[in-house]
């Protein structure tokens, strides 16, 4: 008798909650509205996570504001539209009532209050999971608050106290050992379950030399770089965070994947999950059962049956 060899497992759990698979939509990927939320919740996406909200609605800043660049990245300004948190905790009951999915929340307040508002809110709703994202580089007027650790810390205590589901926080790349070193240690004095790394790489500056100008109007032209340029910055915090932190705090790794190979060495420098952003804007919800398709056959080359056999196992000469 003949025995069908098992295809590669590519299941994970980020505090606590089971996924069926490492892939899943990044925040602020067509996520601000309901159609666009069941769009990706009947795809195979892990789970649909939900755009950044804010405590009012927001329309973002000016346009154009994102524009799509070669080698699959993008830059964008798109400061925060949003239609305020109300709206998202009533799109997560629907979501899980229709879709039975895992519904995650993205917070990024204006103010401590308005976190601690949102964050009471958002224990009570039929969300999963929460992501923190504290400060965006592209919202005019903020700081990247990922960089002022002293304020990281003040947000991340005050969250400790009142977040009654599994929690973690979204940062900023770094590129200093003792800026990593730093936030790590800030991050271990807390019971957050994850972090998300990256977010985009803050006032990349693009230029349409034909025209002589910028190609996104907010913030004269500075904007988020993301996509296939920010890969290698982003397996560098994959990878820095996990020799720092382990399995204490999980690492959920967001940065240029284009392929189900990205992803094995998102995994491979110590990812638990992975996250899809500029590629499923370019590509729409078919990207996600293709890139779990290609890590499922790259893993099954290799041999390893499940994430866990190589993940953070990655060699150095």
């Amino acid at each position: 008798m003949q025995y069908r060899k098992m295809p590669a497992k590519i299941n994970t759990s980020i505090g606590g909650i089971k996924l069926n698979s490492c892939i899943f939509v990044a925040s602020g990927a067509k996520d601000e509205t309901l159609p666009g939320l069941a769009t990706i919740a009947q795809s195979s996406s892990a789970a649909v996570t939900m755009k950044s909200c804010t405590l009012e609605p927001r329309l973002g800043n000016p346009e154009p504001r994102y524009v799509d660049l070669p080698n699959n990245s993008s830059i964008n300004s798109m400061g925060l539209p949003n239609l305020g948190y109300k709206e998202y905790i009533k799109y997560a009951k629907i979501l899980k009532d229709k879709y039975k999915k895992i519904v995650i929340a993205s917070i990024s307040g204006m103010t401590l209050e308005d976190n601690i508002i949102m964050f009471k809110a958002f224990n009570n709703s039929a969300v999963d999971i929460i992501e923190f994202n504290p400060g965006s580089p592209n919202t005019i007027g903020k700081p990247i608050v990922g960089y002022d650790f002293a304020e990281m810390d003040r947000l991340l205590k005050a969250v400790t106290k009142i977040c009654r589901k599994p929690w973690g926080v979204k940062l900023p790349p770094y590129f200093d050992f003792v800026h990593f070193e730093t936030m790590a240690k800030i991050l271990k004095k807390y019971p957050l379950q994850f972090i998300t790394t990256i977010n985009s790489i803050g006032n990349a500056l693009v230029i349409d030399p034909k025209k002589e100008q910028t190609v996104i109007k907010p913030k004269g032209g500075f904007g988020g770089l993301g996509g296939a340029y920010t890969k290698y910055t982003a397996l560098a915090n994959v990878r820095k965070f996990y020799e720092l932190l382990g399995d204490k705090i999980k690492t959920i790794g967001v940065g240029g994947v284009t392929t189900g190979v990205d992803a094995f060495e998102f995994i491979l420098a110590g990812a638990s999950a992975v996250q899809i952003a500029t590629t499923y804007l370019r590509e729409g919800p078919e990207c996600f059962s293709r890139i779990q398709r290609e890590l499922i056959a790259y893993m099954n080359k290799k041999g390893y049956k499940s994430i866990e056999e190589f993940r953070g196992k990655l060699k150095t000469l």
